[in-house]
């Protein structure tokens, strides 16, 4: 994200909130949580439909795959225009349950991407399904709902977000692709980041028609907080230029503490910043701003940052050492304003650290750019 105009509302939406739903160990096809219950999927992609397809139902199956009864205790949709059925029944083990969702589709011709929370019992935190898709007014031409192309082969973008995962997790995820062409066509991919799989499915795609990309990600302590992973198409083993991008999916990995006590957590690395915010006033556009945020370690181990991350490019991080418990650190930041636009702006700069209650840590730079 470049600095941005913003609200106080846009400003807590970008904050980390305080619980996080399960984490999924997923094969890309199906999802594993807890050792209790396997869903056949945790997303749904209605892909391109119409407004006058009138209202899109899916369904989830939830596997029973503990030793004891599972029972879906509820589930709760992030809008009044999705509705939800579920089994109320218990799940014997072996047995499987479902959760059948209608999204309207009456919105309007818009992308849509609708959230599912469920509690299943013995599952220590809530599970996201997703509904998404893209509703139009009239069919278009695969060209155009395609426009990044690698000769016929041709995805909406090549920028792709994956989201949020712990250490020693994987995460897989899909997008719709296409073949533009008048002929079937294979897809490989070559140049694959390290800890990413990718691959296409049906494959050869059929002339005129879809397929699925499916990309997976392994979680790696080599890498933390945002990392891009990136491929590159072959069409029929032909490199094309794809207007000179690869495909990029990007992750934030961080650190899990899902199975620390609460005294465990309460005995980790707990840094307290004197501050979250640092005013740089009202500058010229190129200007270089340098921000201090000191922070005090209160916990009762070290205190480490893997990782700093900015939505601004043209920031960067001095190295932070490790604070021992009690000790006294601070994160020296640089900006460059070069290029930022003219008005409000925030910039969000991202601490990926060892410490399990504060596992991110968001600080801001704000100012006005003449």
């Amino acid at each position: 994200m470049n600095a941005l105009k913003t609200t106080f509302a846009t400003l807590i939406l970008l904050l980390l909130p305080l619980w996080a739903p399960a984490q999924v160990k997923t094969d890309g096809v199906k999802a594993r949580i807890d050792n209790i219950v396997e869903l056949d999927k945790t997303v749904h992609d209605f892909g391109d439909v119409l407004t006058s397809d009138g209202a899109l139902t899916c369904t989830f199956t939830a596997k029973n795959i503990s030793s004891k009864p599972m029972v879906i205790y509820n589930v709760v949709s992030s809008c009044g225009c999705t509705g939800v059925k579920w089994t109320r029944e218990p799940v014997q083990p072996g047995k499987t349950g479902t959760i059948t969702a209608t999204y309207t589709n009456d919105e309007g011709p818009y992308p849509f991407d609708k959230n599912l929370t469920v509690y299943f019992s013995g599952v220590k935190k809530p599970v996201i399904l997703r509904l998404r898709g893209s509703a139009h007014n009239k069919k278009q031409p695969l060209s155009e709902l395609y426009p990044q192309k690698w000769g016929p082969f041709a995805i909406k973008n090549p920028e792709i977000k994956l989201g949020n995962m712990n250490q020693g997790s994987q995460r897989s995820d899909a997008a719709n692709v296409a073949n533009i062409g008048t002929k079937p066509i294979r897809v490989t991919f070559e140049d694959v980041t390290e800890g990413m799989k990718i691959e296409v499915s049906p494959n050869p795609i059929p002339s005129g028609g879809t397929a699925k990309m499916i990309y997976t990600v392994t979680a790696s302590r080599e890498k933390w907080g945002k990392n891009y992973y990136y491929a590159t198409p072959l069409v029929d083993g032909k490199r094309y230029k794809g207007d000179g991008k690869r495909i990029a999916v990007w992750a934030f990995t961080k650190e899990d503490f899902s199975d620390l006590s609460q005294e465990e957590k309460n005995k980790g690395a707990q840094p307290l910043f004197e501050g979250s915010t640092f005013s740089f006033g009202r500058v010229k556009a190129g200007k270089k701003v340098d921000a201090v945020f000191s922070f005090t370690n209160q916990g009762k181990s070290p205190f480490q940052v893997y990782k700093v991350d900015a939505d601004w490019a043209r920031t960067t991080a001095d190295p932070i050492p490790v604070a021992g418990p009690r000790q006294k650190g601070s994160v020296k930041v640089h900006l460059d304003t070069t290029g930022m636009p003219e008005g409000e702006a925030l910039v969000i700069v991202t601490l990926t650290t060892n410490s399990p209650l504060r596992p991110i840590v968001n600080l801001f730079l704000s100012g006005v750019i003449e």
